[in-house]
Formats: structure tokens, sequence, C-alpha cells
């Protein structure tokens, strides 16, 4: 279930999102993913005494990037704070972020959620999105190995963007559908690749309840080790249902950080959850202040590519779509791309629509890449074929043959319909003489049809089809056989 029966839930959450630069945020070193531990590090970001920070600039336009996409206020003079507390895989025992001076505040992201078959639209308030440094990795042993922790100091340094959202968040659905939707802008601004398996996408999840939607607020539990969509929703439930018990029980909810457990499907209490006073934040006195012009703000603006809420309307208005198909051909700007040009080669915005979604996303699930483009059909291919279905050459069902051998690398549409003699048969002669051959070779089904039952006459059509190959033209199928049934009856 999505709540609990007399419980409202407030949920806000935390997303931490690594930008997308070949270098971290305050020294040259790559930020490759997969290179061997503790081989992507320097002297800057493994904290050794006497060097200084350098801020890359590529991060801040990133961010920007996002912050001018949510419509959030940017702040024209932002600092550097350090954050301090003491782990083994953060070597200079503070983490550079943003603490009450962060780069952008407020902005707002719409999205749909998606529930028993029905649409609504949502919209989820931001508090701020500010600039840090990622710390690096512990790396636990499993159970049965050496018992001893290792650290993988590869991702110190790593630039990230922490999106703070307002508790505007009431169900763990909304939680699901929001973070989909934030994935997708990331992606589409090209500063994440929105891989939560791999660590560059992750979110934390702060959880209350309380009775109805004028209470007061209750006491808070953040979730984190959520490390995918779907765990993000299972945690929030989970965590959802363990406070009402506590609550309805008589316990009281504790604030603390949780670990989820995807294994058992249950959050464990991990620590306290720290207030800032915690980690005592002050300036960070290496780097001066953030100052972000309005001519750098404009040229970022004027680097922002098409949005999805844009995209969608675009392609709903300009090739008459349901919202809906709009929507998903729109989940990424490579799948839009194909699209559009399947769609202007065929000339039948729907058609395209109805192929794409249905085949051409079929071999993108096989595929596992999730780019069209790498696909051996081509979509001016694809929409030379679609439009020989929409003119008659080749019928649909002939369509998914020549579609199989396209992505089988089998060459351009009409090389492969000429070769494999696969046009469609419409002359009223030709159909009548496959439709007489049928009626003479199944005597039975036509008395069985004379007589009432008129369920056999899909059987008569699917036999002339099978007679043709597949080839009969099946809306001329269909009136030439009736009329061949009715002289029959009228015989």
């Amino acid at each position: 279930m999505s709540h609990v029966p007399g419980w409202e839930a407030v949920i806000g959450l935390e997303v931490h999102a690594q930008l997308l630069t070949r270098t971290k945020i305050f020294c040259g070193c790559a930020t490759a993913y997969g290179a061997p531990p503790n081989s992507q590090v320097c002297p800057i970001c493994l904290g050794h005494p006497g060097v200084l920070p350098v801020l890359n600039r590529s991060v801040i336009d990133l961010a920007l990037r996002v912050g001018l996409a949510i419509d959030a206020t940017i702040d024209r003079s932002s600092i550097f704070a350090r954050k301090n507390y003491f782990y083994p895989d953060l070597p200079k025992g503070y983490q550079i972020s943003q603490f009450d001076r962060p780069l952008c505040t407020g902005g707002h992201l719409d999205y749909i959620l998606d529930v028993a078959g029905e649409s609504t639209a949502r919209r989820a308030r931001f508090h701020r999105i500010h600039v840090e440094e990622d710390a690096g990795k512990s790396i636990h042993p499993d159970k049965g190995e050496d018992p001893v922790t290792r650290v993988d100091l590869n991702r110190c340094g790593t630039p990230l963007i922490e999106i703070v959202t307002e508790p505007d968040i009431r169900t763990p659905a909304e939680a699901y559908a929001f973070l989909m939707r934030l994935k997708q802008l990331l992606v589409f601004l090209e500063v994440n690749d929105g891989n939560m398996e791999e660590g560059s996408l992750r979110c934390d999840a702060n959880v209350s309840i309380r009775r109805t939607s004028d209470s007061p607020f209750g006491v808070k539990a953040e979730i984190k080790n959520l490390n995918s969509f779907k765990n993000v929703e299972r945690g929030i439930r989970y965590e959802i249902e363990r406070q009402a018990r506590l609550l309805e029980s008589g316990e009281r909810v504790v604030q603390e950080s949780r670990m989820w457990d995807a294994g058992r499907g249950v959050t464990l209490s991990m620590r306290s959850k720290e207030d800032a006073h915690d980690y005592r934040y002050f300036p960070e006195p290496d780097l001066k202040p953030l100052i972000i012009s309005d001519e750098w703000i404009a040229a970022v603006r004027g680097e922002l590519p098409e949005l999805p809420a844009a995209l969608e309307a675009r392609l709903e208005s300009t090739w008459c779509l349901p919202s809906y198909d709009a929507r998903v051909l729109s989940a990424t700007r490579p799948l839009a791309r194909y699209y559009e040009d399947v769609a202007t080669a065929s000339g039948d915005g729907k058609l395209a629509s109805n192929w794409v979604m249905t085949e051409v996303m079929r071999l993108l699930k096989d595929d596992g890449d999730g780019d069209p483009w790498g696909l051996p059909v081509a979509p001016s291919d694809l929409g030379r074929m679609l439009k020989l279905i929409a003119e008659g050459t080749i019928s649909g069902k002939i369509g998914k043959i020549v579609f199989e051998e396209m992505a089988a690398g089998g060459g351009p549409p009409e090389t492969i319909i000429s070769a494999r003699g696969l046009v469609q048969i419409s002359d009223d002669s030709a159909i009548d003489a496959l439709v007489e051959e049928v009626l003479s070779a199944h005597p039975g089904p036509v008395d069985e049809y004379l007589a009432g039952k008129e369920a056999t006459f899909q059987f008569l059509t699917g036999q002339v089809m099978k007679v043709s190959k597949g080839r009969a033209n099946p809306n001329k199928l269909r009136e030439r056989l009736q009329a061949a049934l009715d002289r029959g009856r009228t015989a």
C-alpha cells in the first residue's frame, strides 16, 4: 500500500548527483568510473598539508544548468564551507561544501503521477542546490571474507551537486515518479548519467508522519543506502509503516539515520541524525566567494537544450500525439530525435509513434544500451517502410517481417521486399482467386458460416492469408471473402 490509513507521510529527498566533468572539483585528477583503487588521487584530493584547492569552472557551469532549468534563484555571491567530520574515507577530516550561502535556492519540478491508470500532475519545490566534493568509499568485507575494511579514495574530490527538496512529497509512488523526472532532467542537461547502480546518482529520504495535513510535522528519520529508484519507493513505504506502528503502540519516533537493507526489506538504525551544528561549519579559508555574473548566467542559459516538458508539448502539437505517447518518446533526447526522424520520413506521426514505442523499444530492451541510434534499423529506413504500409504496398503484418530482417542487418526495406516478393496483393481478381481456392478446400466451414456460425469467417480469412503467405491486402480480403460468401448464401 502507498500509505497507512489515518496517517499522512511527509517526505523530502536529498539527491546527490555526480557532475559529468572529466576532472575533479579542486584538482586535475580524473573522475572516470572503474579505475583501480587509489589510482586517481593526488596530494590535493588526499588532503596533504600545504596544498590549495583550485575550483573547476566546468563544475559551476553544470550546476548552473540545473538551477536555471528548475527556475531557481542563483546566488550571485555564494560561499564554500568546511563540513567537519571524521571517517576513514575522508582524508582531510572535512568536506568542502556549501552551507548558508548555496549556489541555488528555490525552484520547482513538475512531474506526472500514474496510479491505477490515472495520471495526475504534481509539483515538488526545491529548497536548495549546493556544490560540494564527494568523499571516498569504504569497502566492507562480506561474510566469510578477511574481516578488513578497505578504503578507495578515487572518489575523493569528485564534483557533486546536492539537490534538496521541500517536504512536498506525500507517498512512496510520488517519490518514485519525482525521482524519475529529476533523473530525466539531469540526463537531458548532460549534467549526470543517471546511474544509481554506479553511485553517480544517490538519494537519501527524510520521512515523518502526521495525523492530518494541518498537523505539525512529526519527527523525521533519514533513510540511506537507497541504491535504486524502486528501493527508494520500498524504503519509504517501509519507514512510513514502521513509524505508524511505533506511534500507534504508544512509542515515539526518534530522529536518526537509518540504513535500507534491500535483502530483508527493512530499515535499520545507524546513528542519531546530525544537525548542522554537529558538523561545525565554517567558511573555507582557501577559496574566495564564488561570484556569478549576468554574462555567465546568460552564456549558460543560451546552451540549455530543449527541456523534457517543452519537448513533450512540441511532440504533441507537431505530430498530433496523445500525451502518453509524447511522454514515452521524450524519455531521452536520442529517442526523441530518432522518433522525429521516423515520423518525418513516414509522414505519419501516430504510425511512427506506434512502431517506435513497440518494435524499436523492444529492440532497445533486448540490446540493453538504450540508444536507438546504435540499432541496425536507421530511422529513415523505418520511416520509408511505414510509408509503404500507409500506401498499401505492404501490410502491417508484412511490415513486421521486414522490420525483423532490417534489425538483423538485412538492409533497406525496399531491397528486402523486392528480394522476398513481399509486395501486398491488392488486385481484386488475384484475391478472388485465392478466396475461391480456400472456399473449395474448406466446404465444411463454409457451410457452418452459411448456417449462421459467423465466427467461421475469421477462420476462412486466416486460411486466405496463409495461402497468400501474408501478402493479401487485409481490407480487400475481407471485402472479397464476404462477397463470395454472400453469393453462396443466395445461390
